[in-house]
């Protein structure tokens, strides 16, 4: 992640100093979402060490480098006969631009959809390069759709996973990506049970709240380096969580799941991965093993499994010394790791392993 909010941090430095905490968090509130909060004068005085620590981490991600910058152009090729369309959508709840693309290889019958979120600081075609979803969009017959989170909703370009109002049906942003889905199922010969949503980071968060929300819509859900389901309710709560995965999140959606996480992410904890697949482990089937992609990164996968059927519930792929990356992806987007195993074709296999023609 990027922050441009060096001015912003020091003066919510200066305001900590000065005891001036409510006012403090305000202005790390306004460095995140790019939105000015006025201060709760309401609510209990946030301990000095807590917002010390808040400071701390937003310091960290202001640090933190990446491969693209969010506006530098990034080169997709598109092969002949498929197509990469820029696309606006507009609801009540307000508007999205988002790119599609539709592969030539168009098979008879309807076919599968994918929404994939990207991650702050990241743009469609940033992460349809890094990802490497096209190509294999092309290998499956499948629609695949980038919405696009623009800098007037967040000033990074996060998906607002953590805002209340952000996190229901009908409303604020699931609402938009809602829309969109709804939008491509009916102009393309789209399947209704396979239709999916995965994302990184801020989009793997913002992917389990459509999970939540939407679980009609929705046959399974892809999170990579994200968050559990309403495991924040604001900026604050949303940095302890990236930080120490110790917030006790709401119930996770009942839809199948696929996880992956870099066990040596500093950026969101690898708790949280665990939090979405242990939500089940209790009352289903859970079988463990390790491997090593060759001349790569070694990881542990935990699948577990309807107790009735044996269909695989949720998978739960722990990455050794990997950190806030997509796994196995391309160095043409940011936020990628080559040495790891391949997220991208697994999350394909997982979403279309129940499906039967």
């Amino acid at each position: 992640m990027t922050f441009d909010i060096k001015s912003t941090m020091a003066e919510a430095l200066r305001l900590t100093k000065a005891g001036r905490l409510d006012d403090a968090t305000s202005a790390i509130q306004q460095a995140l979402t790019g939105k000015h909060t006025e201060p709760d004068k309401s609510r209990q005085r946030r301990p000095l060490a807590d917002t010390v620590k808040a400071l701390g981490t937003l310091r960290k991600a202001a640090t933190v480098r990446k491969t693209t910058p969010i506006d530098a152009p990034v080169s997709l090729k598109t092969p002949g006969g498929a197509q990469f369309l820029t696309k606006t959508f507009s609801c009540h709840a307000g508007k999205r631009e988002y790119k599609l693309y539709i592969p030539s290889h168009q098979p008879q019958g309807r076919r599968p959809l994918l929404i994939m979120l990207h991650g702050c600081t990241q743009n469609a075609d940033d992460f349809a390069a890094g990802t490497r979803m096209n190509a294999l969009a092309e290998e499956h017959g499948m629609l695949v759709a980038y919405p696009v989170q623009p800098k007037t909703a967040n000033v990074s370009a996060c998906w607002n996973w953590f805002n209340p109002g952000d996190q229901q049906r009908g409303a604020g942003e699931p609402a938009i990506l809602a829309g969109i889905t709804q939008e491509i199922a009916a102009g393309h010969k789209i399947d209704p049970t396979r239709i999916y949503v995965a994302g990184l980071s801020a989009g793997g968060a913002m992917a389990m709240v459509m999970g939540a929300a939407y679980p009609a819509l929705y046959a399974a859900v892809g999170v990579h380096s994200g968050l559990p389901y309403q495991s924040a309710n604001d900026v604050m709560s949303a940095l302890n969580v990236m930080r120490s995965g110790t917030a006790n999140a709401r119930p996770q959606p009942n839809i199948r799941t696929i996880v992956f996480h870099g066990d040596a992410d500093t950026t969101v904890h690898p708790a949280n991965a665990e939090k979405i697949a242990d939500r089940v482990k209790m009352r289903q089937s859970v079988t463990q093993g390790q491997a090593r992609v060759p001349g790569g990164r070694s990881y542990a996968r935990t699948v577990i499994e309807s107790a009735e059927d044996q269909t695989a519930t949720v998978e739960l792929w722990m990455i050794k010394g990997a950190g806030h990356a997509w796994a196995g992806g391309s160095a043409d987007g940011s936020y990628t790791d080559p040495k790891g195993p391949d997220a991208s074709a697994e999350m394909l296999r997982f979403f279309l392993s129940d499906y039967t023609s």
